[in-house]
C-alpha cells in the first residue's frame, strides 16, 4: 500500500511503515522516519555516538493513518510507547512541516526523540558521499548568517562503499538558550536531484545529523537528546511529548529551495497590527546614545530624526535604572524609569517623541536580573530563577529568571504594562545578551528538559503579551542574531540580524540574511554617520548604509544632525525608496542571482524577486564592475539619484560600473520569462 502526501510517499507493507520518498529522495533501505531511545533499552548497534539505531526503530509497528487535505497523521506503537508523526502541508508551498509526539504505555525515560529521519540523501547511498554538498549557515556576533559549502566526502564521509554502517557522522548540536550562537538550525543539502533545506524550529538546544545505516545516507532532525545537550524525560503511563517542529523544502536551485521555505514561513510567522505597513525605525543605540540614553540628547536628536519621516524612535538600553551607565547591566531588574537621566520622566519623553508625530519605543532585557539589583533578589525566591545543581546560573553579572513560575509572569507582565501604559511605548525591543548553558533544574527531569521547559514557558508569555498589546511592536534581539530561530521568529513582529558595527561589513551579513528570516522580518541598521566627524561623512558613506537596510527592515541610527542638508536628502531619498517598495517585500521572495556571500568577497548582490519584477541591492566594495547573470528586459538604478553608477543590460546579465569603491545601488528591473 502506498500513501502520497505532497512530495512524500510512504510504502506500507504490513505492520512496517516507510517513508519512501521526499521530493525525489528515495530511500534505500526500510528503516522508518523515527529514532526513539528508551533508557534502559538495546541499541541494536555499535555505531557509537550516532542518532541511528535507537532501540525503538525496529519495533516500532504501523497501526494507522489520517489523510486530510494538508495534514496526514501517522500512529506507530512499540510495547513501550505511541508514537504519532503529524506532516503538515501548505497550498502555496512545497514545505513540509513535521512533528511527532511520543505517549507512554507505561513509566519510562525518554533518552532520543527525532522530529523525523528521511533517507535517500546521496541517490547511491553511501558509495557515493562526495556528489553530495551540505551548504551550513555559520553564525557569531557581527559575523551572522555565514554559508559554507562542502560535499559530504570533504566534510570526512569517505566513498569507497566498503562499509554498510560507517561511525563517522556529519552533524551539529546547539547547547543553551542562545538558539543560533554557532550557526543557523538549517541548511541546504544537494545532490544530483535538486536542492532540500530544512530549519528546526527550536529557541534553545537542536541537533541535527547526516550518516549512513545499511548502505543509505540519512538526514536526522530534532531537539536535544542524553548525548547532545543533556536531554532526557521521564514519561509516567498516558504522558506525551511533542517533540520541535522541523519544516523540510525543496526546489531544483537555492532560489527556488529558499523561495519555498520563504512561504512556508510566512504561514508561521505573524506581524504585529501596528507593523502591517513595515515602519521605519530609528533606535538610538548604535553610534549614538550607546547605553546611555539622556531626556536632554532625546530632545536634541529626535526632531531631527522627525524630518526624514521615521515612524518609530527607539530609547535602547538605559531608560531604567539611576545607576552610572557603564555598569547598569549588573543592577537591571527592575524596569523602572530613570530619574538621573530623565528628570521629567520616560513618559514626558515619549509624549515629546509623539508630538514630532512618531511613536516611541523602549527597549528591555526581559530574562535576566542583575547580580547587585538588591530589590529583584530579595523580591524573587529561589525557584524563580533557572538553577543548576542547586545554584542559581549566573552569567556575566546576570541571573537567569525562569518563565515557568507564576511570580515572574506576574511582575514581567506588569513591567510590559507599565512600559506600554504609563511610560508610553509602542515599540518594545526585547533584548537578551547571554546564554545560559545545557539548562536547568526545577520541575525538570533533567538539565536539558530544564531548558527546554522555560524556553517554551518564556515564548508562551511573549505571545501574551503580544495578544494582550496588539497596538504595540515587539522586536526579538539577542546580542545582534544570537536567537534567530523561527520558534522565536514566530513571536516576534521583527528580530535583529546583527550588531555589526561596521557599514562596509554588514553587505556580508544583508546578502545572505533572507536566506535564513523573512525580509519583512529582518531589521538591519543603518547609521550613515558612524564615527565620523562631521567633516568626514561621504555621499558614499550614507548611501551604503542606506543600501544596507532596504532589503529588510530599516533601523535608523547615528549622528543625523552631523548631516549637511544635501546629505540629509540622500537619508530621506533612501526612506522613500524603502516605503515604496514595503507592499513588494511582504509578498515577494529572496533572489540571489550571484549566490550566497562571504566575508572578503569585493561584491555583494542579493535582492527580491515576485513574478518578473524584482529589486536588487548590489554593494561595491572592492570591485567596481559587477556583472550580475540576469536576462533582464530593462534595468535601472532606483537610489541613489544622484549619479554613482552606470547601468548597462546586455543579452544575458547587467552590468553595473560604479565611479568609486565602497559605494552601493539599488535597482529595479524587469526579467526576462
Amino acid at each position: 500500500m502506498t500513501v502520497s502526501f505532497k512530495n512524500l510517499t510512504f510504502d506500507i507493507d504490513g505492520e512496517k511503515i516507510v517513508l519512501a520518498n521526499v521530493g525525489g529522495y528515495k530511500q534505500r533501505n526500510r528503516h522508518g522516519f523515527l529514532e526513539i531511545q528508551v533508557a534502559g533499552e538495546n541499541r541494536p548497534s555499535h555505531a557509537g555516538v550516532k542518532a541511528a539505531y535507537s532501540s525503538e526503530e525496529k519495533h516500532l509497528k504501523y497501526i494507522s493513518h489520517t489523510l486530510e487535505e494538508n495534514l496526514l497523521c501517522v500512529i506507530q506503537e512499540s510495547e513501550l510507547i505511541q508514537a504519532k508523526t503529524s506532516f503538515e502541508a501548505f497550498d502555496d508551498t512545497d514545505t513540509v512541516r513535521v512533528y511527532t509526539e511520543v505517549t507512554a504505555k507505561e513509566s519510562l525515560v525518554l533518552e532520543q526523540v527525532s522530529s523525523v529521519v528521511i533517507g535517500g540523501i546521496s541517490p547511491m547511498g553511501n558509495a557515493r558521499s562526495d556528489d553530495v554538498y551540505l551548504t551550513r549557515f555559520f553564525q557569531s556576533h557581527h559575523t551572522e548568517c555565514q554559508p559554507r559549502r562542502a560535499s559530504l566526502e570533504e566534510l570526512g564521509f569517505i566513498s569507497d562503499g566498503a562499509q554498510q554502517v560507517s561511525q563517522k557522522k556529519i552533524s551539529f548540536a546547539n547547547i543553551g538558550s542562545w538558539s543560533t550562537k554557532e550557526a543557523l538550525p538549517q541548511c541546504i543539502i544537494e545532490n544530483t536531484l535538486g536542492m532540500l533545506m530544512f530549519q528546526i524550529e527550536s529557541n534553545a538546544s537542536w541537533y541535527y545529523e547526516i550518516s549512513d545505516r545499511d548502505g543509505d545516507i540519512y538526514l536526522y532532525l530534532g531537539g536535544a537528546d542524553a548525548t547532545n545537550g543533556s536531554w532526557s524525560k521521564k514519561l509516567e503511563k498516558g504522558d506525551s511529548y511533542r517533540t520541535y517542529s522541523v519544516a523540510l523544502a525543496f526546489g531544483k536551485d537555492l532560489n527556488e529551495a529558499v523561495g519555498e521555505m520563504t512561504k512556508y514561513r510566512r504561514h508561521i510567522s505573524t506581524l504585529a497590527p501596528a507593523d502591517k505597513n513595515l515602519p521605519t525605525i530609528f533606535n538610538e543605540y548604535m553610534h549614538l546614545s550607546w547605553d546611555c540614553p539622556t531626556e536632554e540628547n532625546t530632545r536634541i536628536y529626535a526632531p531631527v530624526v522627525a524630518k526624514t519621516g521615521v515612524e518609530y524612535y527607539v530609547i535602547d538600553c538605559g531608560w531604567h535604572n539611576d545607576e552610572d551607565s557603564r555598569g547598569i547591566y549588573n543592577y537591571v531588574g527592575q524596569w523602572r524609569e530613570s530619574h538621573t537621566r530623565f528628570p521629567s520622566s520616560v513618559r514626558a519623553t515619549t509624549d515629546f517623541i509623539r508630538s514630532l508625530g512618531m511613536k516611541a519605543g523602549l527597549w528591555i532585557e526581559p530574562e535576566v536580573i542583575g547580580h547587585k539589583c538588591e530589590e529583584m533578589l530579595n523580591y524573587y525566591t529561589d525557584d524563580c530563577f533557572i538553577r543548576r545543581n542547586g545554584k542559581r546560573v549566573f552569567t556575566m553579572g546576570r541571573y537567569f529568571l525562569d518563565y515557568r513560575h507564576p511570580k515572574v509572569i506576574e511582575y514581567m507582565t506588569e513591567t510590559i504594562r507599565r512600559m506600554v501604559e504609563d511610560y508610553g511605548a509602542e515599540y518594545i525591543k526585547f533584548d537578551y545578551n547571554q546564554d545560559l548553558g545545557v539548562g536547568g533544574e526545577g520541575d525538570a527531569y533533567s538539565l536539558g528538559e530544564g531548558l527546554e521547559l522555560s524556553a517554551h514557558a518564556f515564548i508562551k508569555w511573549v505571545n501574551a503579551m503580544t495578544e494582550r498589546f496588539p497596538h504595540v511592536v515587539f522586536e526579538g534581539c539577542a546580542s545582534g542574531g544570537m536567537r534567530m530561530d523561527y520558534k522565536t521568529l514566530s513571536a516576534f513582529s521583527l528580530i535583529s540580524t546583527s550588531d555589526q558595527i561596521d557599514y562596509l561589513k554588514y553587505p556580508y551579513i544583508a546578502g545572505n540574511i533572507l536566506s535564513a528570516v523573512l525580509p519583512e522580518q529582518a531589521a538591519v541598521w543603518s547609521y550613515p554617520v558612524g564615527y565620523c566627524k562631521p567633516e568626514e561623512i561621504t555621499d558614499d558613506q550614507i548611501v551604503f548604509n542606506m543600501v544596507n537596510s532596504l532589503l529588510g527592515r530599516m533601523h535608523l541610527a547615528s549622528h543625523l544632525e552631523y548631516m549637511t542638508e544635501e546629505q540629509f536628502k540622500l537619508v530621506k531619498e533612501g526612506i522613500l525608496v524603502y516605503n515604496s517598495i514595503s507592499d513588494f517585500k511582504k509578498t515577494a521572495l529572496p533572489y540571489f542571482p550571484c549566490g550566497l556571500t562571504k566575508f572578503g568577497d569585493d561584491t555583494v548582490v542579493a535582492g527580491l524577486k515576485n513574478g518578473s519584477t524584482a529589486y536588487l541591492a548590489a554593494w561595491c566594495i572592492g570591485e567596481k564592475e559587477i556583472r550580475i547573470p540576469i536576462r533582464a528586459k530593462n534595468a535601472s538604478v532606483l537610489y541613489p539619484s544622484l549619479p554613482n553608477t552606470e547601468i548597462k543590460v546586455s543579452e544575458n546579465e547587467i552590468i553595473l560600473s560604479f565611479e568609486r569603491e565602497k559605494t552601493a545601488a539599488f535597482i529595479k528591473l524587469e526579467i526576462k520569462e
